[in-house]
């Protein structure tokens, strides 16, 4: 690792905007289309009651991103490489498998929501499967064909984000939200249901721990080592930012838009764009399609790098965009993503397994990631002087806690909810039994 004098004069006399980059990359990966049909629905049946639970979300993410950042600045080997050496090869391994298998197996939502976009424009199941293909094509040769890939990543990713931020905001700008409700859904309460668990559905949205790990890859890709850390704190914290802005504006948007007293039934993203149509015309579905593409195909790049990158690392077989070993097992995430997103598309596949399999790893490897980042960051023999402080360390037992309890709602909510449509079928007349495009309509929601 480095300690060049002459390279940290050279970094602090860069504009801001040249001193950041992975914090826009992670929140390409958090605002996915998971992301914009939660917001949306808290908007459209909560109003803004909800707000205050982005701000608690944002601010974990906040906390964990910049402890992701701090651990790939300061740490000049690899986070699987440290994780062997404080704990052996099994924590390593336990920690990139359980990554990578969050990551595969939730791509199929990715491939569905950038196939969603374009079918609200394209009828032809078999045009939009093609398009789909396409664009795992080029995901898979972006992989591969750029020596430099992470600079190449930094400028398309901040590419989507500045759309997605025009595209939610002219939305926003259009229904003219209440400004005097809105400061209202800062002060915390339970919303219009008066129930905790759509509060904890949407701080796990938000705060993705995963991608606050893969903070520590991504720092180590741009090349700042510990001259760089105070770059990387602040780029955390805009990344955290700029999440914080793209979810009010979904839930606001929603929130004039949609919000009528009554339940709003949103299945999938594009039917929160067909919603806005009739709420302010045609302009409504083609702008916020746009963002939802943006926000699928970004999500949907990271998202499988942050699993083949770990699983890489976590097997020893490499951590570095150079490596093959990443390469490859990104490329396994995004085949996989895209073969369940193609039978969901073409043949009405019911992907409920897969979800219901996911939800389950998500349960323990969640807390577990969140656990090793703590770990890590607070061991001295790791961090040296930049080892956590008191605020850091009682904001991430708090964060931890936190997800344990997102841990549980899944464990006793979403999984045996997700099990119950899944099984339902079988127990009744096969009359009434739903297809599978029901099915994954009803997984999704």
């Amino acid at each position: 690792m480095s300690n060049s004098p002459a390279k940290s004069n050279s970094a602090t006399s860069l504009p801001w905007y040249r001193r950041i980059g992975p914090g826009l990359i992670t929140a390409c990966v958090v605002i996915g289309p998971g992301s914009i049909l939660t917001s949306s629905k808290v908007g459209a049946n909560d109003e803004y009651a909800m707000l205050w639970v982005v701000v608690i979300s944002v601010a974990f993410m906040m906390l964990f991103m910049t402890l992701g950042a701090k651990l790939g600045a300061v740490v000049s080997s690899s986070p699987g490489d440290v994780i062997r050496s404080k704990s052996g090869k099994p924590l390593a391994i336990l920690v990139g498998l359980g990554v990578f298998f969050i990551s595969a197996a939730f791509q199929s939502g990715n491939n569905i929501g950038v196939a969603a976009a374009f079918e609200a424009f394209i009828e032809s199941k078999t045009v939009v499967a093609c398009l789909v293909v396409a664009f795992n094509g080029l995901a898979i040769t972006f992989l591969f064909a750029f020596k430099n890939m992470y600079a190449v990543l930094e400028k398309v990713m901040t590419a989507f984000v500045a759309l997605m931020l025009i595209c939610f905001a002219i939305n926003l700008v259009c229904l003219g939200p209440d400004p005097v409700a809105m400061l209202g859904g800062f002060v915390p309460s339970l919303g219009k249901s008066g129930e905790m668990l759509p509060v904890l559905g949407l701080v796990g949205t938000t705060f993705v721990v995963t991608a606050a790990f893969y903070q520590a890859y991504l720092v180590r890709q741009k090349g700042w080592d510990i001259d760089d850390v105070e770059d990387g704190l602040v780029d955390a914290r805009i990344g955290s930012i700029i999440m914080f802005l793209i979810t009010l504006m979904l839930m606001s948007t929603a929130a004039a838009g949609l919000y009528t007293g009554q339940p709003v039934l949103l299945k999938n993203p594009v039917a929160v764009a067909s919603a806005l149509e009739a709420t302010f015309g045609p302009s409504a579905k083609i702008i916020f399609c746009l963002g939802l593409f943006s926000a699928a195909y970004s999500s949907f790049l990271v998202n499988s790098m942050i699993g083949g990158f770990m699983a890489a690392d976590g097997l020893g077989i490499g951590s570095r965009p150079d490596e093959m070993g990443p390469r490859i097992m990104t490329t396994i995430a995004l085949l996989t993503g895209m073969l369940v997103g193609l039978a969901v598309l073409l043949f009405d596949f019911d992907r409920t397994p897969t979800i219901i399999a996911a939800q389950a790893v998500t349960v323990i490897a969640s807390p577990l990631v969140a656990w090793v980042l703590y770990w890590l960051t607070c061991s001295r023999d790791v961090m040296g002087e930049m080892v956590n402080g008191t605020f850091a360390k009682v904001g991430g037992l708090i964060g931890l806690a936190l997800l344990v309890a997102i841990a549980g709602k899944t464990a006793f909510s979403d999984l045996p909810a997700a099990l119950n449509r899944y099984l339902q079928p079988a127990a009744v007349a096969p009359s009434s039994a739903p297809s599978s495009a029901e099915a994954n309509k009803q997984v999704d929601e």
